[in-house]
């Protein structure tokens, strides 16, 4: 299917959302990640949703690697250049929302994107092969091509796979999803409930 017939469809679900449903699936996503075999790397980077567009509450994940110590980044985005610088979220991190609703740190300690062990990546749909569509502007597949050919890639989704999206050749596939009832690992073609 299109990629922007399904950035539609998928949008178009979303807004159906509650904000209880969208809570209650994004702590179920929380806690099938626990499942993952992920748990020994230190860098981990995260996304802060974008409430407006209903996507996937990552407070409960982040809750998870405080708990469990880990180094945690954060990126902020640069709507010019197309790309996104990634800093170390302390405990006296400041964060402001930008003009699209995005929560990013002000300043920080920046990080590199060759030494971020585990990125869980926003999407708006994905495929069986582990294909995902964002809302376009590639930010995630600029910032995910950086990234150490060891690093783990896991969206994160409210909803099932698309059987296939047309995919250029470039596009970085993930190496699982989570939804709040499955685990997909994407490169050992396996489902866990």
């Amino acid at each position: 299917m299109e990629k922007k017939v399904l950035r539609l469809k998928y949008k178009k679900l979303r807004e159906n959302l509650s904000e209880e449903s969208i809570e209650e699936m994004s702590l179920q996503i929380a806690n099938q990640a626990l499942k993952l075999p992920i748990w020994d790397k230190t860098y981990y980077h995260i996304f802060l949703p974008i409430l407006a567009k209903k996507e996937v509450n990552t407070e409960y994940l982040l809750h998870i690697l405080q708990g469990k110590d880990k180094s945690i980044i954060v990126s902020k985005a640069d709507f010019d250049s197309g790309e996104m610088k990634h800093f170390l979220l302390q405990e006296n991190t400041v964060l402001n929302t930008s003009e699209y609703g995005i929560p990013e740190p002000v300043s920080g300690i920046e990080i590199s994107p060759e030494i971020i062990e585990v990125i869980f990546v926003p999407l708006l749909a994905y495929d069986q092969n582990g294909h995902r569509i964002g809302y376009g502007k590639g930010f995630y597949d600029r910032f995910l091509k950086k990234c150490s050919p060891h690093a783990i890639f896991i969206g994160l989704s409210f909803f099932e796979a698309e059987p296939e999206i047309f995919s250029a050749v470039t596009d970085i596939p993930l190496n699982f999803c989570i939804t709040p009832k499955k685990l997909i690992d994407f490169k050992n073609n396996r489902l866990s409930l």
